[in-house]
This record gives structure tokens, sequence and C-alpha cells, in this order.
């Protein structure tokens, strides 16, 4: 698989760049807590609980404010992949989907471990994150699809009737490979969906995130890189689901002022097709950050899901510093997601001075081991 051209870094496109890693990835855990607050209620019972206006804040859920859902679990262990793919192209087995499966397995771990295992080497420093290792709402499909070592593929798909979003939640990161092209970034989300869910709408969804991802990431607008991911969708078989949903999306922010009734009015948030048209809708019509997540969160359904999927698009739009700080500041697991945000900026920009067939840092092989 050929990543296209190769990006050359100045120092201020790298700052750039880092700014808008670490506001994808934290964007999506401060999206995926303000939704883990509310995630089992109704929209009548997020006003009744929270007053008419719903949710301004953070809610206690699993037993703290700001605690996240396996959406960020599997988002970090996305990342770790996609690093980890960097490091061993070194060796001539670059081959990004199983790297990223491998990074999903060791998730798998932390769902069924009491905590890490030191006795494994090569599992490196994100797996012995001991606050990761507790079961937070994990979509079925992917504790099935993750159950064995069997790489799912999308000729023999795993799970081929699961249609939600638990693959389309952690498929952010792939658009933050910004020097790989479009077509190429689609294609692996989708690959990598496909080894937990292998419904075409399903898998679909989580290359058309990415590719919005991958837009907002280089400095695009949302709406030209809604209409790129509607491009390379139509062509692929199963596309229509969830190209009419970022249509649907689209067309809704000018509809009037933007409400939950609005945001009910694009599906069941359940389905990963709609799950990803109401991101979209609350990108394109917050009017900044804050109101654009609360308004993600504000329906029947699976607020921390929409949740995170909005926070990763505002985040990769407008840079970390856009998002809200009293939130930020609660978020579970924030050194760990700045840690390995940084990294991932330092991979994708500096790795042949951490990497190479000729000298290695030890300390990042320790990291990001090679096996």
């Amino acid at each position: 698989m050929s990543t296209g051209a190769a990006a050359v870094w100045g120092r201020a496109e790298q700052q750039d760049f880092r700014a808008r890693v670490r506001g994808c990835l934290l964007g999506a855990a401060v999206g995926d807590a303000l939704g883990a607050g509310v995630a089992a209620l109704s929209l009548d019972e997020i006003r009744a609980a929270h007053g008419p206006d719903g949710i301004a804040d953070l809610a206690p859920a699993y037993g703290r404010r700001g605690a996240v859902t396996a959406a960020t679990q599997l988002t970090l262990f996305t990342v770790d992949g996609l690093i980890r793919a960097q490091v061993r192209r070194d060796t001539g087995a670059w081959h990004p989907p199983t790297d990223v499966h491998r990074a999903h397995l060791r998730w798998a771990a932390t769902q069924r471990d009491w905590g890490p295992d030191e006795r494994r080497k090569d599992n490196g420093w994100l797996a012995r994150e001991e606050w990761l290792y507790t079961r937070r709402a994990p979509a079925p499909a992917c504790l099935t699809g993750l159950a064995d070592e069997v790489l799912g593929t999308i000729d023999k798909p795993k799970n081929p009737t699961a249609r939600d979003a638990g693959a389309l939640v952690r498929s952010a990161p792939f658009g933050l490979l910004v020097g790989w092209e479009p077509r190429l970034v689609c294609q692996l989300a989708v690959e990598c969906a496909a080894q937990t869910h292998g419904h075409p709408t399903a898998y679909l969804s989580a290359g058309a995130f990415a590719v919005i991802v991958h837009g907002l990431a280089r400095g695009e607008t949302v709406e030209g890189s809604v209409q790129r991911a509607l491009s390379l969708l139509t062509p692929r078989p199963g596309h229509q689901p969830v190209t009419d949903a970022l249509r649907r999306a689209v067309g809704a922010v000018h509809q009037g002022i933007p409400s939950s009734t609005g945001v009910d009015a694009l599906g069941d948030p359940e389905h990963a097709e709609d799950a990803l048209a109401v991101a979209v809708y609350c990108t394109l019509a917050g009017e900044d950050v804050r109101h654009g997540l609360r308004l993600a969160v504000h329906h029947d359904g699976a607020s921390h899901t929409t949740g995170t999927l909005c926070g990763a698009l505002l985040g990769a739009l407008h840079g970390e510093t856009a998002l809200p700080p009293d939130w930020l500041a609660e978020v579970e697991g924030r050194s760990t997601i700045l840690e390995l945000a940084d990294d991932f900026a330092m991979e994708m920009t500096q790795g042949p001075a951490l990497h190479g067939p000729t000298a290695s840092s030890s300390g990042w092989l320790r990291r990001y081991p090679r096996g």
C-alpha cells in the first residue's frame, strides 16, 4: 500500500499538525465523557435530570466525572497500532491493517485481564496503563470480533450483520495520516473496521469519517471534507445509506436553528451512518465547540458515541486550544491521551530520526516494539 507523496514538514506545519492531533484525540475523549453521563437516558430523561436546556456540564459516569468509554480506549489503541505500523516499516513487514489489528487485540486483553501482563515485552507502554483495564460499554461486535486472532477482511469480515458504531468511533486516527492520499485513508479505515463490523454501512461509515477527519486535519472545511468523502464512497457497493445520511446532515444545517429536534431527524445513533450524520450536523451547526458537543449528546440514544465523533471532528478542525478547558481538565486519562498524541505527531513528522535501517532510538523501540 503506497501512502502517496511524502509530506515536507516545516516547524509551523509540525506545530499546527500536533495541535490538530491533540485536538482530535482530546476532543473525542471530552465528547465521550460528556455523553457518557447521559448515555443511558432519553432526551426527556436528560431534561428531567439536568433542566429544560439539558446537560451543560460533565455528569458522573462509572463512579466519577469525566469518565470515558470503550470509544476512547479503542481510539488510543488505534493510534498505538498506527505508530507501530510506521516503526515496523523498517523491517519490510509493513501491513498497517495487521498492526492495527494487533493493537486492538491488546485492547481486547484489557477487557478480560485484571491488569497489564508484564511478561509481554512486545506490548509497549500503552498496554501497561492500568486505568485502561476496565470495561466501559464496548460494542458486543468489538468483543466477539477480537475474541480470537483471526484477521477479518472486507472479503471475509467479522460480524457481517453488525452495523452499529463500534468500529466508527475508533476510526478518527486514520484521518490523522495527513501525508496519505484520502482514498488510501478511506481504504485503511474500511479494512480495519471490517475486522469487527462486517456490515457495509458500518465499515463505509468508518471510511467516510476518516476521510472527513483527514480533510480537517489538513486545514480544509467541513463541507469540502464531506464532499470528498461522498466522492470516494459513491463507487463502493452498499454506499447508499451512508452517503444519504451525510447528505441529510449537510442539508439539515440550512433548515432552521440547530436543535435536538434536528438531531433526532437524522436517524438512530445506534446505527453507524446515523451517528456519523449527527456528528457532522453538530460540527457544522454548533456556534462553538461547547455548543456543538452539547448538541451532539442531546438525543435518544448513544450520546457517548455521537459526542466522541463530534469531539474528534471539532478538535481536528480547531485544534486543542478550542476545547472547553473546564471539561478538558477533568477528562479521564488526559495525560495518557496527550502523551500518545505527541508520540503520534512526532512519529509522523520525525520518524526517520527515531528509527531506521541503520540506527534507532532504543527508548522509542521500547515504547513501540517492532514485534
